[in-house]
């Protein structure tokens, strides 16, 4: 059976990454059998990071190498999409993937009215004494990463700005039909509506993850795909 290694669950999610939330929803819809198990810390696992899929083979790392493992066995994930509708797809996923992923990652991380909860949670199983250096040194870290990346350049009102560009683009296909490529889960929706639930569930309240709950759109979309793609 194949085994899906993935960060626990946290703020009613399958897990703390939308990339292993994504990851299950992949295998839920491949129709093979799987199981899960929780890991805190992937610095063993290949690429250092989770998810990782346990074949009998090999350790797959990354969601979308597993996605492309998942269509070697037979899985479909995009049925009867055109040539055009295959491509929307890809450019969705990738602004879901690296564009309102990092605004996420520094919403939780760089937000100091965030980030005690976040620490708390993400480092649940470092010693009390140990919490606060371990997890303040990962984050400076981590924060150095995003200004290299250019993301953490921007004042908070223009990455608000460059997300609602994201969020409009998203809506603009949901008018279309209940799913971004029409009435049925296609591999976008494994990508942004995790993306989407992620924001939304940031533990404490900020201007983006308030910005999706309070949209009825995107919120009844993040539903309507945990729905019909339930996890276990």
């Amino acid at each position: 059976m194949l085994m899906l290694y993935t960060y626990p669950r946290g703020f009613d999610q399958f897990s703390l990454s939308p990339f292993c939330v994504k990851a299950a929803a992949l295998l839920k819809l491949s129709g093979l059998d799987w199981t899960r198990r929780d890991l805190d810390d992937p610095r063993k696992m290949p690429l250092a990071k989770l998810p990782v899929l346990n074949t009998e083979e090999r350790l797959i790392p990354d969601s979308h190498n597993i996605r492309q493992y998942l269509e070697s066995q037979g899985a479909v994930f995009d049925p009867d999409l055109s040539d055009m509708q295959r491509a929307q797809s890809h450019a969705l996923i990738r602004m879901a993937e690296e564009h309102l992923y990092f605004n996420l990652v520094l919403d939780r991380w760089g937000n100091d009215a965030v980030w005690p909860t976040i620490r708390e949670i993400y480092f649940a199983k470092v010693p009390a004494l140990l919490r606060r250096p371990v997890a303040n040194g990962l984050r400076r870290k981590l924060m150095r990463g995003l200004g290299t990346h250019g993301i953490a350049r921007f004042s908070a009102k223009e990455r608000m700005m460059r997300v609602e560009q994201d969020l409009k683009a998203i809506q603009t296909c949901l008018w279309q039909g209940p799913f971004l490529m029409g009435n049925r889960p296609t591999s976008a929706d494994l990508s942004v509506g995790p993306m989407l639930a992620a924001i939304r569930s940031t533990p404490v309240q900020t201007p983006l993850s308030r910005r999706v709950a309070e949209d009825a759109q995107l919120s009844d979309y993040i539903d309507r795909l945990e729905d019909k793609v339930p996890l276990p």
